[in-house]
């Protein structure tokens, strides 16, 4: 899928709920969401992350126990990127069930020097600063790459409700250069989507009551904590692969 323009917003903070969705129940929602919310400019397009870990997975680990606060490092390209092209590095923080995001835009050459090698950005500043100090603290090394196709709306009457679907989850353990494509093993059911809601307060009654008609109740699902619990710990990995 082609590399799309993204805005680089670097600070984030919102409520997030998730939800697991069959595709029945997705193709009712969709229909029922058209009268109240319009899909975004970027339309169908992929997004890929490399998370980044300690050797024996403390983040996510720490982050499974569910802790108050919590943080993840990842790399996120819009598309399949190529070297000059630009990528983020994404600090997510969470705490108390807000969620906080940090990020900072780079080529994708200058990402990988600095997450893989260590060498700093010419452009740095505060955002960095915090992502830099994570880094220097856990001494993170990429551990998993994740890949989705998602379609995101948002509010005709409030553009800061935004609700994503997310299709075709796939994750490799294996060959982790964004550059390489989006292949990888899949992680959810064919035809299931993985849905977000996407709130600055509490989510609209009218929405509450929607998901309610349709029985879609909020589950704890995180990706890369999916890929560690379901795949890893198991001894699936990817290591065949690339």
């Amino acid at each position: 899928m082609a590399k799309i323009k993204i805005d680089a917003k670097a600070a984030f903070e919102r409520h997030e709920k998730k939800y697991l969705l069959s595709s029945a129940q997705y193709a009712a929602l969709s229909r029922a969401l058209e009268e109240t919310m319009r899909q975004d400019a970027y339309g169908l397009h992929t997004i890929g992350s490399i998370y980044y870990d300690t050797d024996n997975f403390d983040v996510i680990r720490h982050s499974l126990d569910k802790p108050d606060y919590k943080e993840k490092l990842r790399l996120r390209t819009y598309g399949i990127p190529r070297s000059d092209d630009t990528v983020f590095i994404e600090l997510k923080k969470k705490l108390n069930g807000v969620t906080y995001k940090r990020r900072i835009p780079l080529t994708l050459r200058e990402a990988t020097y600095y997450l893989n090698l260590g060498v700093k950005p010419s452009e740095t500043g505060q955002i960095f600063g915090e992502i830099d100090w994570f880094v220097q603290q856990v001494r993170p090394l990429p551990k998993v790459m994740l890949w989705y196709d998602r379609i995101a709306l948002f509010g005709s009457d409030d553009p800061e409700l935004r609700v994503t679907f997310d299709a075709r989850i796939r994750w490799r353990d294996s060959d982790l250069n964004l550059s390489h494509g989006d292949y990888g093993q899949m992680l959810i059911g064919e035809g299931q989507r993985l849905m977000e809601i996407k709130t600055l307060k509490a989510l609209p009654c009218w929405l509450s009551g929607l998901l309610a008609s349709l029985e879609i109740y909020p589950v704890s699902f995180s990706k890369y904590g999916r890929v560690y619990q379901d795949m890893l710990l198991t001894g699936e990995g990817m290591r065949h692969a690339g």
